[in-house]
């Protein structure tokens, strides 16, 4: 008997036997009796009054979703996908963005993305759904699903395929808008995603595995999730659903029980490259202020503060910060020109509130800001050495610069083939010793405040931290650090217990303040 096959049954009989346990009690003992009675005739209202029907909504909306079929490079042209994916591999993990494979490792998917459920698709193409929001043609879907395509070909409900044009499209949002050339087409009604709450009914409508207007449905699970990480965008608040949702449904519709679409299904969590029970549909509120953006310019404009973040915020930069507790952003720099420049924000200062909503950690600060139009004024709450303020910020339009490889710190040496750094200064009270930073590391790293590398980090405060060698330190709490005397000064009278907020930088140019406790970890 197949493994599958035998758990199913183990499941099974463990599920009901109890339950047969429990009937039988029922039939022979007293106790048991009396006490149904009481149960039978509770005033308890009763909340869940039966199943939904969805046939009336699917013979509504059912003709405005379509099917679309990308060819991914030339017709000539052996693309990559084509070679990676002959019907026994799985899921390209070069394809799903930096910041999924960091929360959920190899699990995240991408219904219809190049690779996803492999078997289903010939060499070359991207299967996907989406809808159609305007009877003059204009269609929606997924980035994902389009992306790289020479061409794209929609078919409609009636049988016909036509093909579309892509008007634009958004990684960020990953978001599409597609227009073929036709007229008075079934268009759907959209909703809101804002008014979402966990148990809603919702429906998915697309084509998993290439079988068109597949319907199924569940309920909203969670809402406002976002990519937590770092690496990547974080523009998105995703709804969370256990509708089920496979290969080929990125880009179709989840809708509510008004057959309104609140959502564009786009993410699934699988270990297996099928349905787990956890979806992702991006809310269609940002998708349609993505798609009238990309109709009008072409592009999808998105504010900024003009901050980096930490990752987190842990109990000793909670206690050293003044903060009652780690919910927050802590701000690591600041982009010069920036509202936030403009507004006073500083390295070290902590952000708990965005007009007047609390901020929970990092991931949840850029999706509230990058869907609002630059030069938009907005309300921040400010911790600064354990005192709150309230600071206006005018937001600026965000500007996409890849983080490039800065190149290692280590075995460097200046133009005339002599060592850069001086000699290493010991800090065993500390963990970690620093030496001066080389001028050609300084410049390669574009550094003009300067700073300090580390040189040395005892395995301890490694393991507890994440320090190692070869990070840049900036800062050593508020003081500014551009020598080794800075860095001496800076951590003068420091005793066991005391923490010091060390903001470092990696060769690649990422910033976050470390929490390193005197004597705690040496």
């Amino acid at each position: 008997m197949n493994a599958h096959v035998r758990l199913g049954l183990i499941g099974l009989i463990s599920l009901t036997m109890p339950l047969a346990a429990c009937a039988k009690q029922d039939s022979t003992s007293g106790s048991a009796a009396a006490i149904a009675p009481t149960i039978a005739q509770s005033s308890a209202p009763q909340i869940v009054t039966g199943l939904p029907d969805f046939t009336r909504l699917v013979e509504q909306v059912a003709p405005g979703v379509v099917n679309i079929d990308a060819t991914i490079g030339g017709p000539d042209e052996d693309s990559a996908a084509g070679a990676q994916f002959d019907g026994s591999q799985g899921i390209d993990e070069s394809q799903i963005p930096e910041i999924f494979r960091q929360i959920f490792g190899p699990g995240l998917q991408m219904p219809g993305m190049d690779g996803e459920g492999g078997r289903m698709r010939p060499r070359g193409k991207s299967m996907g759904s989406g809808f159609i929001i305007s009877p003059d043609g204009y269609i929606l879907t997924n980035n994902h699903v389009v992306d790289g395509s020479s061409t794209v070909q929609v078919k409609l409900s009636d049988g016909r395929s036509l093909k579309a044009k892509v008007v634009g499209t958004d990684q960020g949002y990953d978001v599409a808008l597609l227009k073929i050339d036709a007229r008075n087409l079934p268009s759907l009604r959209m909703g809101t995603a804002n008014s979402l709450k966990p148990g809603q009914w919702v429906v998915a409508l697309g084509s998993p595995f290439g079988l068109d207007h597949s319907v199924t449905a569940g309920v909203v699970s969670a809402t406002g999730r976002t990519q937590a990480g770092m690496g990547g965008p974080n523009y998105v608040r995703f709804i969370q659903t256990d509708v089920a949702i496979n290969p080929g449904n990125s880009g179709g519709p989840l809708l509510n029980t008004s057959g309104e679409v609140v959502g564009i299904n786009s993410q699934i969590f699988s270990q297996s490259g099928g349905y787990m029970g956890i979806s992702f549909a991006i809310p269609i509120d940002l998708a349609i202020s993505a798609a009238d953006q990309l109709k009008k310019t072409g592009k999808v404009s998105r504010a900024m503060l003009g901050v980096t973040m930490n990752p987190e915020i842990s109990e000793a930069m909670a206690s050293k910060l003044g903060l009652p507790d780690t919910n927050g952003v802590l701000v690591t720099s600041v982009q010069p020109g920036s509202g936030a420049d403009k507004a006073g924000i500083k390295p070290m200062d902590v952000i708990t509130e965005f007009n007047g909503e609390k901020v929970s950690d990092y991931s949840d600060l850029p999706s509230r800001v990058a869907p609002l139009p630059p030069g938009t004024k907005v309300s921040l709450t400010v911790i600064r050495d354990g005192k709150p303020r309230k600071v206006e910020v005018t937001l600026t339009a965000l500007e996409q610069k890849a983080v490039g490889d800065a190149g290692g710190l280590q075995d460097e040496t200046d133009s005339d083939g002599t060592p850069g750094a001086s000699p290493a200064v010991p800090q065993r009270a500390l963990g970690f010793s620093v030496q001066e930073l080389p001028e050609s590391q300084r410049q390669r790293l574009g550094l003009p405040e300067g700073g300090v590398v580390i040189s040395s980090v005892s395995r301890a405060l490694a393991a507890e931290t994440g320090l190692a060698p070869g990070l840049v330190v900036l800062q050593v709490n508020r003081s500014e650090i551009s020598s080794v005397a800075d860095f001496n000064k800076a951590v003068a009278g420091i005793k066991k217990g005391d923490v010091l907020m060390l903001l470092v930088q990696s060769p690649r140019g990422v910033r976050q303040f470390v929490a390193v406790t005197v004597g705690g970890a040496g």
